[in-house]
């Protein structure tokens, strides 16, 4: 659902500051309704750096908490921040060859015998005062596949900015999981701070040892700059 630094590929040239709001909903076999609503404060630069801010309240707490991470292609690095204790954690993005490498195993396994999604292409449409380019996708579970007695459709609808070329709205319908939407709202398209793609030099940073951010170590940390 993300409009941030889920994207491999920077958009360079087109900055803008927005309100990222998904709610979803699911309905349960007695017809109760389980609504869940996220928030998160998106940015990007002229280079194409992303920082995203979550705030959130943990299970168990009352104390609201924020998480913010930079994806700075153009210094390679991916960071999380922790503002609540001033640390920070620094992982190195994939490199162009690794990507590479990866791709001929991702292909074998869209082409397996899953079931394969259906593409329609929606047009031009105006959404939350930006022009966009939507697309359907439908992928049809066979009645019998996965144990079930009917066959399962999901559905699911993006709607891409042509300015911005992140996702404006995103649509998902799944009869397992309920509904999800996506909007990106409050959009102003100017330069962020450039204060927002660093890391403060208050905060204590580690290193993680390692491309990519799974299953990588801790390498070296960096002490507090004050």
């Amino acid at each position: 659902m993300s409009a941030g630094p889920a994207s491999r590929t920077p958009v360079t040239g087109a900055p803008y500051s927005a309100v990222e709001t998904t709610q979803s909903q699911e309905t349960l076999s007695d017809g109760n309704q389980i609504t869940r609503q996220s928030q998160v404060k998106v940015y990007r630069d002229n280079d194409g750096r992303v920082r995203t801010e979550r705030t959130f309240t943990a299970r168990g707490s009352s104390t609201p908490q924020t998480e913010i991470t930079i994806f700075d292609p153009v210094g390679g690095n991916f960071y999380s921040l922790n503002p609540q204790k001033n640390t920070a954690t620094q992982h190195a993005l994939p490199s162009a060859s690794d990507v590479s490498q990866r791709q001929p195993r991702a292909m074998h396994e869209q082409n397996s015998s899953r079931p394969q999604p259906v593409k329609e292409n929606l047009g031009v449409q105006n959404i939350n005062g930006l022009a966009a380019t939507g697309t359907r996708t439908t992928m049809t579970i066979p009645a019998g596949a996965i144990g079930n007695a009917n066959a399962i459709q999901i559905v699911r609808e993006v709607w891409v900015s042509n300015d911005l070329k992140v996702p404006l709205m995103i649509k998902s319908s799944d009869p397992r999981f309920g509904t999800t939407v996506m909007q990106l709202t409050n959009v102003v398209q100017s330069a962020p701070d450039a204060s927002l793609f660093v890391v403060p030099s208050n905060y204590s940073v580690t290193t993680m040892n390692g491309r990519g951010f799974g299953g990588a170590r801790p390498m070296r940390r960096q002490g507090s700059q004050n």
